[in-house]
């Protein structure tokens, strides 16, 4: 028999206040039902289905391209009228997987202990123990321990509201059996909702057994139903990340002020300050220092590189033993060879820099070859926009950029020039020239500066 999973992901999230659908709400930077789908997909299954609703088209937009069959449920009427838009996709010999897109903690374990235990009785449900059970169904057991039943908070007594056992939704169950009894579901309820906890009482009836799966942790089956859930689930997935880094040698100056938004590759003996964010792919040498307030996105950093605080880079290479910072932007397409030092308030765009150049201050190069051995001095800019095209300035080795310098692209200023400050150079530099473009300087004698009137 082969599996089918199915991600439930229609739901409006109406306590998240938002336009958004709630299952496109962002956890470490990628979307809630991306979590999930992640973990499906570590799943051997046959097909993934995904029931999307509120929002419409955006859920299947916004995921982009996906090994998955999207079914649009064009009513909300519940979890089990959800999960009968997908019934007819499935053969009856096949197994179920029922899965939540809001609830996006879920482990590949526990799912694959979920799956092993249907195999016994063609239903798995699995649980967890909550000190404060508000808002989820209570799980009913008879007298000898038996699943015979969930009633969801809205219509349970005050008597089954004190048990701690609650559902978790997720679900391994045989699609004959399914079919059968989604059937057969009603909506006499507060809600006039076709709940699919309905079936766990007829599984009963029929006097089929339900194999009971304790989570390991109830972290991992809570649902995002508002803005504090998503903080205190990010929270908790970086914390997991952030001890799982540490495990493998990173230094990290504080882990609850960290956080990764996709993945980091680290070498040795690497130390991470305060408040760094790090998206999408990122690998780190050894001896890699990165400043507190910093972030890094999808970047290689080689081997004794110092990222000082307060700098960005983004879509870079950086070489051996570069610095970096503080408070500079490293823009995409960047490559920096090594023992390159950038500094304070510099701003790098489609630019490589060759070995042992110095960017030192307040600069801005785009579309720029340097090459090695070259300082370019505070203040100077690359003007490569003319307002329609983008140009490309080269400067050569062992050039000396004096401070103030505007460079008007195209232009190439060829090895061991020298720029004096002030220039603003419109035509190329010959090797070994100095170009100054400066007006005379003059001198008034007695000058008396203008007073407030």
């Amino acid at each position: 028999m082969s599996l089918c999973i199915v991600i439930l992901a229609a739901g409006q999230g109406t306590r998240m206040y938002s336009d958004k659908p709630k299952v496109l709400h962002n956890l470490a930077g990628k979307p809630l039902l991306a979590h999930v789908l992640q973990t499906a997909e570590l799943i051997k299954h046959r097909e993934l289905f995904v029931v999307y609703g509120h929002g419409g088209e955006l859920v299947p937009e916004e995921m982009g391209e996906q090994p998955v069959t999207w079914i649009k449920q064009e009513e909300q009427l519940g979890t089990g009228h959800a999960v009968q838009q997908v019934l007819p996709h499935i053969p009856d010999v096949d197994d179920v997987l029922i899965l939540y897109g809001d609830i996006p903690l879920i482990t590949h374990g526990t799912l694959e202990a979920l799956i092993k235990s249907s195999k016994e009785t063609g239903f798995s449900l699995l649980t967890t123990f909550l000190d404060d059970p508000r808002g989820y169904g209570r799980i009913i057991r008879n007298a000898n321990e038996n699943i015979t039943a969930i009633i969801e908070e809205k219509d349970a007594t005050e008597e089954q509201r004190l048990l701690c056992e609650v559902n978790t939704g997720f679900m391994s169950i045989k699609a004959e059996l399914l079919k059968r009894w989604v059937s057969l579901l009603k909506n006499e309820n507060k809600q006039n909702e076709y709940y699919l906890t309905d079936i766990v009482s007829m599984a009963a009836k029929d006097n089929v057994a339900i194999t009971p799966v304790i989570a390991e942790s109830d972290v991992e089956v809570r649902g995002i139903n508002n803005r504090n859930q998503l903080a205190e689930a990010e929270r908790y997935y970086q914390l997991v990340q952030a001890h799982h880094l540490m495990h493998h040698g990173v230094g990290l100056s504080d882990p609850a002020r960290f956080d990764l938004r996709g993945e980091l590759e680290v070498g040795r003996d690497n130390e991470i300050d305060i408040n760094v964010v790090i998206e999408g792919r990122v690998k780190l040498g050894n001896n890699v220092t990165i400043g507190a307030n910093c972030y890094i996105k999808d970047t290689i950093i080689a081997d004794n590189v110092h990222v000082l605080p307060n700098t960005m880079i983004d879509n870079a290479i950086i070489g051996n033993g570069c610095r970096i910072g503080p408070f500079a932007r490293i823009r995409p397409d960047t490559t920096l060879a090594e023992e390159v030092h950038i500094g304070n308030f510099v701003e790098l765009k489609k630019t490589d820099i060759s070995k042992g150049s110095k960017v030192n201050h307040l600069t801005y190069l785009g579309d720029t070859h340097v090459g090695s051995g070259t300082n370019i001095g505070a203040g100077t800019i690359t003007c490569n926009y003319d307002g329609a095209n983008k140009h490309k300035t080269i400067i050569g080795d062992n050039v000396f950029v004096g401070s103030d310098v505007q460079l008007i692209a195209p232009v190439k200023v060829n090895d061991g020039a020298t720029i004096a400050a002030g220039a603003t150079i419109t035509k190329d530099v010959a090797e070994n020239e100095l170009a100054i473009s400066r007006t005379d300087q003059k001198s008034i004698a007695n000058w008396k500066r203008p007073l407030k009137k």
